[in-house]
């Protein structure tokens, strides 16, 4: 189901506002042509092999990339609300493996067509800046799924994962955070109880006595 915006939408405004300030030219621009999207569970926003068209910002909802290697799904990223999605492999190189788009859950998006995005590029100098700041954050999240990647230890690379991302632990089912993490369910179950044990382990010491 899709819906043009009319009155505009605050969310997506003050998320790019807090990036650059949007002068009204490109707000109205932005309400003009950004679609809304309600997306059920489980429904693929993008094939690997398709040219990627559009960009998403996630009103309410999980998204998650992946490829598929060897008949496996493998979970290359997950973002919530409040984040810009898009498969720039699949922008750039359709020839390249490219990467999978799937809703996690009932999921509302804000849909901009690329074309949209080099439009605003194109004729308000001022946009490009509010594209350096996300290239920016996408270079972020890169590098810290190129660090998990690096770590060899199992506990280490969920430790970071905790560390990095908080919100998704009790919220991502396990079989996609393990993915992400590159390890078996198994393995994940095995490491979320050791952790358990843990922080529930007493301090030893000596007790006092009366």
């Amino acid at each position: 189901m899709a819906t043009k915006l009319t009155g505009g939408n605050q969310q997506l405004i003050d998320f790019l506002q807090s990036l650059y300030p949007l002068n009204d030219e490109i707000i109205e621009y932005l309400n003009q042509a950004a679609i809304e999207k309600k997306i059920g569970r489980g429904k693929l926003l993008l094939t690997a092999g398709e040219v990627c068209e559009h960009y998403y910002f996630i009103k309410k909802g999980l998204v998650r990339g992946f490829i598929i290697e060897d008949g496996k799904e493998i979970t290359t990223w997950i973002c919530r609300e409040g984040e810009v999605i898009t498969s720039i492999v699949n922008i750039l190189d359709i020839q390249a493996m490219g990467e999978n788009i799937k809703t996690l859950e009932n999921s509302e998006l804000l849909v901009m067509p690329t074309s949209g995005i080099q439009y605003l590029y194109d004729h308000y100098p001022d946009f490009n800046r509010v594209g350096r700041k996300l290239l920016e954050r996408y270079y972020y999240d890169a590098q810290q799924r190129a660090i998990i990647c690096r770590i060899p230890n199992a506990a280490k690379r969920y430790e970071h994962f905790i560390n990095t991302r908080p919100e998704l632990v009790n919220r991502v089912p396990g079989k996609y955070i393990a993915s992400f993490l590159n390890m078996t369910e198994e393995t994940l179950s095995r490491v979320r109880s050791a952790r358990t044990k843990t922080r529930r382990k007493p301090v030893s010491g000596n007790q006092e006595t009366a």
